[in-house]
């Protein structure tokens, strides 16, 4: 018998490496989506190719819609610098407008193509940057729309958003992901990270990422500049 489809969003990151293979082990058929929307940081998409292929996904794909010319984030937009201070309270300069909703939406329409009914997205409210499109309520809401918009869904094929990590602490991430074989020298999650993929370890997400290792009792096996 066939495995059942499902598309999930891979960013090359650490928590979506470790959505697609919890995805993976759940006995899913995974069709991996990256987006180049014009992040200054390129690096992770080599990564999501990389972590598709150890991890066995069906297949792996990049978009490109640049909504980085837009600005407006600091993911995107050189004049805006990525703040290495520490994590501060509300939300940062390196959220990007509408990136989880537009990335989802991709996923969505993918997965009607491909009869999937399962979406799969690495969004973590716990250790986090305080991004608005990663709490519960955004992945519920879309989870409506999706069966309130697609043709799958009206004649009775029911989507479900799968957001696995959302209640883990960056230390349960890892620890999940080490137990499902994640090689996390294969990711990149710096906002900043250079060609080569070396992380700068003072951004937001370095720090998260540094604490959740020391947190878990596993080696960092980040690269940094």
């Amino acid at each position: 018998m066939a495995a059942k489809p499902a598309v999930v969003l891979l960013s090359g990151g650490l928590d979506s490496a470790t959505c697609l293979a919890i995805a993976q082990s759940e006995g899913y058929a995974c069709h991996c989506l990256s987006v180049d929307y014009g992040q200054r940081h390129h690096a992770e998409l080599a990564a999501a190719a990389r972590v598709a292929a150890a991890l066995g996904a069906s297949e792996h794909r990049v978009v490109h819609l640049d909504i980085g010319q837009f600005g407006g984030s600091a993911l995107t937009d050189p004049s805006i610098a990525v703040p290495t201070g520490g994590v501060q309270p509300g939300i940062p300069v390196t959220y990007v407008p509408a990136r989880n909703t537009i990335m989802l939406s991709l996923a969505l329409g993918w997965a009607e193509i491909l009869g999937a009914q399962d979406i799969f997205v690495g969004v973590n409210a716990v250790d986090y940057s305080g991004y608005p499109d990663c709490r519960p309520a955004f992945i519920e809401a879309f989870e409506r729309l999706a069966n309130l918009a697609t043709k799958a869904a009206v004649e009775g094929r029911a989507l479900k958003i799968h957001a696995p990590l959302i209640a883990l602490s960056k230390a349960e991430i890892i620890r999940r992901g080490v137990a499902l074989g994640v090689d996390y020298a294969l990711t990149v999650s710096c906002y900043q990270a250079d060609e080569q993929g070396r992380a700068c370890g003072v951004c937001d997400s370095c720090r998260l990422r540094r604490a959740g290792f020391a947190a878990a009792g596993v080696p960092d096996p980040t690269r940094y500049r």
